[in-house]
Order: structure tokens, then C-alpha cells, then sequence
């Protein structure tokens, strides 16, 4: 791997990586993470060994241990991450340009909590991919927002465990396939 950029700029979509990358110049990387590289296990093969067997993994959170979240890397994921990490070795700063809404946020920091990078993180955020908004943004960095990632975190978990339970039951009683989600539940219910 070449040292020839300074700065890495992780992205949400592959379109997003090559503009961008053509607005910031050489001094920097574009990659996409191609949207969430983390989630809650979504099949009984994805939960980890040490918590196969305990009755909470299936769902993906620990509700006697205030709600905590049990997060996989996505099987289709996994090269992904491979490459990011190679990619972060030749560089000295960690610029997350993910959406700015709490899904974005949340993809943010779960490339921190997967990356570890040892070098600076910045979050950069945009309104439009023009030349001038990007360069305006990439000036204009901010630190991570934590209720953001909160916000996304409890959304999360809420539709993991109403959704999860939900479903089966509207799939006899209602359409199968239908999804139960934490707010759908309660119309349904109306």
C-alpha cells in the first residue's frame, strides 16, 4: 500500500466516493463503506461463540444489562472492512462523511468502533456535493454526535425487539411477510 494520500474519507455510497473524491484532490482517499457495516446478528450463524447458547443473542440485546446492543460485522461486510483497514494504514487523519442524520451518524461511529483508528477522526458533513459545499465541509469538521448515535442506537433495539416479535404474528393473522415495526405495531393495534 502506497503513502501517497494524507487523508482517508469514508463515505456512505460508491457515487458519493468518486464525486467527492474528484472535488477534494490528491491529499485525499475517498472510500465507500457501502452503508452500515455493523448490525445486531441477524441469523443464529452470525452471533459470535462466547454468546452462543445465552438466550438474549438470539435477538441481539441484553435487556438485563440495560438494553446493550450486541453488534456484528455484517457477513457481506467483512472485505469491506479489510479494506478500509488497509486503506487507514497510509493515512494520518479519519474524515467520516456518512449522511448527517442519525443512520449516518450511527455508520460513523460504528467505523470507529470497528477501525480503531490510532490517528485523528473528523466528522464532515454536507448539505450538497458541490465542489464549494465539500471544500466548505471538509474545512468545517465537528467531533462525532453522541445523541445522534443514541437516538439511532434506541431505534434500533426498539424495532429489534417489538419487530421481531411482531412479525410472526402479523404474518399468520394479517400478510405474510408483513413487518411489525414500533410504530406500525401500535397503528395496527388502532
Amino acid at each position: 500500500m502506497s503513502k501517497e494520500f494524507k487523508k482517508l474519507v469514508i463515505v456512505e455510497s460508491p457515487a458519493k466516493a468518486r464525486k467527492i473524491g474528484g472535488y477534494l484532490g490528491d491529499d485525499y482517499i475517498v472510500e465507500a463503506s457501502v452503508g452500515h457495516i455493523r448490525d445486531l446478528p441477524q441469523r443464529a450463524a452470525d452471533i459470535p461463540k462466547e454468546y452462543k447458547g445465552i438466550a438474549w443473542a438470539k435477538e441481539g440485546v441484553n435487556i438485563e444489562e440495560d438494553f446493550a446492543p450486541l453488534y456484528v460485522i455484517n457477513p457481506d461486510k467483512k472485505a469491506k472492512v479489510a479494506e478500509l483497514k488497509e486503506l487507514m494504514k497510509g493515512a494520518d487523519e479519519l474524515i467520516l462523511a456518512t449522511d448527517e442524520d442519525r443512520e449516518g451518524e450511527a455508520i460513523a461511529w460504528h467505523l470507529v468502533e470497528v477501525l480503531k483508528p490510532k490517528i485523528p477522526i473528523k466528522r464532515m458533513v454536507f448539505n450538497e456535493i458541490t465542489k464549494e459545499a465539500i471544500q466548505a465541509a471538509v474545512e468545517n469538521t465537528r467531533d462525532l454526535d453522541y445523541h445522534l448515535i443514541d437516538a439511532q442506537e434506541t431505534r434500533r433495539v426498539l424495532d429489534r425487539l417489538y419487530g421481531y416479535r411482531l412479525s410472526p404474528v402479523l404474518w399468520k393473522k394479517v400478510m405474510p411477510r408483513i413487518s411489525a415495526g414500533r410504530v406500525q405495531s401500535v397503528a395496527t393495534r388502532l
